[in-house]
């Protein structure tokens, strides 16, 4: 055979894309309380506990109970992606990029949404009747890193004594014990749970959906796996991990994601292809929210 047929090789490309790993879907919002937000600002308010007067004496006067009031204050933040699709590219390959942008441009908001979500569990929330006054997450409500319920305190991740603790913090603010509770943390928070011989131990079915890498309860607590990267991290690189009651939370929607493609005639009337969405979250009552503290390089 000629030793030119080198010259007539082909070269195959797919028609298809194959999109990269990554997080699809948003996995914390649906755990928490949802608003449609309209105008700059969507205020919620709440009304406190109050305790009963004893009457001591006849025809004394009606007593005023003031019922203590509060609000909230959720503002939605502009998010958008965009992304020319070139028709000289176009032109030169098999495959119309345009459906697989679209998958992308979606889970890059569904990722979005859940770091604002976390944002703001931890963030400060606007309070008080224009919502002028920050609330601080309450450090009465963190779980130590090193925290143990009994003998010397170590860094540690994710345990049973700190999910025992937060479970009591939860059920002392009378959070609900019948009322659903959830806890977003990484692959490594939950290997570092498995490795507990309480856990581990046969006596606890309800844990076998975490081994299958399935989401499951334990404790009481439906665990939501997110990527360590959606994780937040305090001064001395120690990850928090949310633990909370869905009404603590609350993810307000001004728009939800709307997706354009249009005749750009800026880039040469070559297709852009757009996405936009407008929300955003707030934390709704410090007793409804726990964080735990968790090393995360220790076991």
């Amino acid at each position: 055979m000629t030793s030119q047929i080198a010259t007539a090789y082909v070269n195959q490309f797919s028609a298809n894309v194959m999109m990269l790993a990554q997080q699809k879907e948003s996995r914390l919002i649906q755990a928490c309380r949802r608003e449609t937000l309209t105008g700059e600002f969507g205020y919620f308010d709440q009304f406190g506990s109050v305790e009963p007067v004893e009457r001591t004496s006849r025809h004394a006067d009606t007593p005023m109970t003031d019922l203590p009031q509060s609000r909230r204050r959720v503002s939605a933040q502009d998010w958008e992606l965009a992304e020319i699709v070139d028709r000289q590219d176009t032109n030169r390959t098999l495959m119309d990029p345009q459906a697989a942008i679209v998958k992308a441009f979606a889970a890059g908001m569904n990722r979005k949404k859940d770091t604002v979500f976390m944002t703001n569990f931890f963030g400060s929330a606007h309070t008080g009747k224009a919502g002028a006054t920050t609330t601080s997450f309450t450090s009465g409500n963190q779980v130590a890193v090193d925290y143990v319920e009994s003998g010397t305190a170590t860094n540690s991740s994710l345990t049973i004594g700190k999910l025992r603790r937060a479970r009591e913090l939860l059920m002392d603010a009378e959070v609900g014990e019948d009322d659903p509770l959830y806890i977003a943390c990484s692959q490594r928070e939950i290997n570092a749970l498995l490795r507990t011989t309480e856990v581990s131990s046969e006596d606890y079915n309800s844990v076998k959906a975490l081994v299958n890498g399935e989401v499951g309860t334990f404790m009481g607590f439906t665990f939501i796996r997110v990527p360590s990267a959606r994780l937040l991290t305090n001064g001395s690189s120690n990850r928090r991990i949310p633990v909370w009651h869905p009404d603590g939370m609350l993810f307000a929607s001004m728009e939800e994601p709307v997706t354009k493609a249009a005749e750009d005639p800026t880039k040469g009337f070559n297709t852009r292809v757009y996405m936009r969405a407008s929300f955003g979250a707030t934390r709704m009552e410090e007793a409804r929210c726990v964080e735990l503290i968790c090393h995360p390089t220790t076991f």
